[in-house]
């Protein structure tokens, strides 16, 4: 007999993170820098539920995504990763960006670098699943009840436009 899946989907107002950033592009051009509204949307999927008939602890769950959102939120987001066509000076209170004959300079404490090569859609889709399912292999605050074993998190950029990054927690 096969077993139950049960899955849950979070998609709360407060789900949210504005943001500016620009992404470049494999023929070495780039887009302007621009801000987004960012929406976040969590799915959470398993078999299992402990022996309240619990998933998972949505309330730690929710307070990770507002924490994750938080922390982009009104910032301009730099990639942190090696990338060619990017000539990054981070100084004491500033950093200054190039990118061919475009030069931005930044307040340090309006940035957050990200691990990532690009400030991509799927790239940021990427990091918030990764931050999550790290929260759930780990055994987090998240995952203190209940046992998510499948993970989607959709980002969107614009209406009509996100991208989703979905798989099993366990994989890397």
């Amino acid at each position: 007999m096969e077993r139950p899946r049960y899955r849950i989907a979070l998609e709360k107002e407060d789900f949210k993170f504005s943001a500016a950033h620009f992404t470049l592009f494999p023929d070495r051009d780039a887009e302007l820098l621009h801000g987004h509204n960012y929406r976040v949307r969590v799915e959470l999927a398993g078999s299992r539920l402990d022996d309240l008939g619990l998933l998972v602890d949505l309330d730690a769950a929710k307070r990770k995504i507002r924490a994750l959102c938080a922390a982009l939120d009104s910032r301009t987001l730099l990639p942190e990763s090696a990338n060619p066509q990017l000539q990054v000076d981070l100084r004491e209170t500033e950093v200054e960006v190039r990118w061919r004959d475009r030069r931005y300079l930044f307040p340090l404490e309006d940035v957050v670098f990200l691990p990532m090569v690009n400030v991509s859609i799927e790239l940021l889709a990427e990091y918030l699943w990764g931050a999550l399912a790290d929260e759930f292999r780990s055994g987090g605050p998240g995952a203190s009840i209940g046992a998510v074993e499948e993970l989607e998190v959709a980002v969107e950029e614009t209406a009509g436009q996100k991208c989703v990054r979905w798989g099993r927690v366990g994989e890397l």
